[in-house]
């Protein structure tokens, strides 16, 4: 089964010199772009601030940075990219990240991305030295040389290491909440959208030539992150920031989505693309509203931004539909990626139908808190009851989000 993600067997595969692409990585580039677009759309404010160059010409960056990492064929060229994409994301956090607070956020981020990829650096130079490089589509199979022991297992991790802390997996994960409550509306729509994925994407790529001879190591991380995914849908509950409480469920979704890849089931690997592309798409639009709502409210507070349905009703629209894609309603995109993550999962242990029943019950649950006490109860006192109408490039750039969302799950063997 793994065979179809190297080989191209089962996955459309082209090439182009040292660029190459197959299904997933097409899939991926198309998201880079998408979010790249509700990027430039979500930051119109900037243009009147005078510092939308040095912004836009990040973006941009950014933009074919992540192409390369989802294209480059060779192991060590994508190493390097992949650690080039912090640079331009560390430069949006630092400069147009809205409290002082950003410098601690940044550093966060800094030490926790460039701590891990030292192992995977490390990872890398090794197997190089044993089998003379590696080309992602292309090479054979060495689970034949790999043999489950302490030595294999450490080195197994550390090629792990990077990916899982860029999820982020729980263990792992204090960087992303302060990187994306101090990191402007594009910075947190990139980082949600995109490069999360660029972690699932890097964790599928090692696994379909290391898979035999991992299985305990697999396991652990699996059994660990579903552990993991179920406790930080407890503590979506207790948040009090917006932008902190949708990070949380970003942490929770890609908890089952490790979970799902570690089981070895065919289904598991495809829900786990599926995910990171709907995930990608919803937890962007909803760091926009949060980031929008931000610029008229000023305020992230749960309390405080109380009300909205009177303030801002066309924004509540938009807010309901993106929170039931969150909670994998149908007809979204989510359900589809869920549905085939959880029954991967059981097949891989019945032991685990309390762990996902309980991430199920409070992904409804915080899906919803996070609307009814946004756009329910009463307006704060001290702010202006005026309703106020989104324009007609806000409106786009939300149905410009929930339409791949809605509209996908009609033809998922794309």
């Amino acid at each position: 089964m793994f065979g179809m993600f190297s080989s191209g067997s089962g996955w459309k595969f082209s090439s182009l010199g040292v660029l190459g692409w197959d299904s997933m990585s097409m899939s991926l580039i198309f998201l880079v772009f998408w979010i790249s677009g509700m990027m430039m759309m979500a930051s119109y404010s900037l243009e009147s601030k005078g510092s939308s160059y040095m912004f836009y010409s990040l973006v941009y960056l950014l933009t074919v940075i992540l192409f390369l990492c989802f294209s480059i064929m060779n192991m060590f060229y994508f190493y390097l990219v992949f650690e080039a994409s912090l640079i331009p994301t560390l430069m949006l956090i630092l400069g147009w990240g809205y409290q002082p607070e950003r410098l601690q956020a940044g550093s966060y981020m800094l030490m926790y991305t460039v701590s891990a990829s030292l192992p995977l650096l490390m990872g890398v130079l090794c197997v190089y030295s044993l089998f003379g490089g590696i080309n992602f589509f292309s090479v054979v199979y060495v689970d034949s040389l790999m043999t489950e022991g302490i030595y294999m297992s450490v080195f197994m991790l550390s090629l792990m290491l990077a990916f899982l802390v860029k999820l982020p997996m729980y263990f792992t994960h204090l960087w992303l909440p302060k990187a994306h409550v101090e990191a402007p509306v594009a910075g947190s729509m990139v980082l949600a959208g995109v490069l999360l994925k660029l972690g699932g994407y890097g964790l599928m790529r090692m696994m379909s030539f290391f898979w035999g001879g991992f299985h305990t190591v697999y396991s652990v991380v699996g059994i660990l992150s579903l552990w993991g995914a179920m406790i930080t849908s407890l503590i979506c509950l207790r948040q009090s920031d917006v932008k902190s409480l949708i990070a949380y469920s970003s942490v929770a979704h890609m908890g089952l989505l490790i979970g799902g890849l570690m089981s070895g089931v065919y289904w598991g690997w495809e829900g786990s693309l599926i995910i990171m592309l709907a995930h990608g798409v919803c937890s962007s639009g909803l760091f926009a509203l949060a980031g929008l709502s931000y610029d008229i409210l000023s305020s992230r507070s749960v309390v405080v931004n109380k009300g909205m349905l009177v303030l801002l009703p066309s924004l509540t629209f938009w807010w309901f539909l993106l929170s039931v894609c969150n909670l994998a309603g149908p007809p979204s995109l989510n359900l589809v990626g869920e549905l085939f993550l959880i029954s991967s999962i059981l097949s891989y242990s019945d032991y685990l139908c309390f762990v996902i029943g309980v991430l199920s019950l409070f992904a409804a649950g915080y899906s919803l808190y996070l609307y009814v006490s946004t756009q329910h109860g009463k307006v704060s006192l001290y702010m202006n009851s005026t309703v106020i109408n989104l324009s007609g490039r806000v409106n786009s750039m939300f149905f410009f989000h929930w339409v791949p969302l809605n509209l996908i799950i009609f033809k998922v063997d794309l």
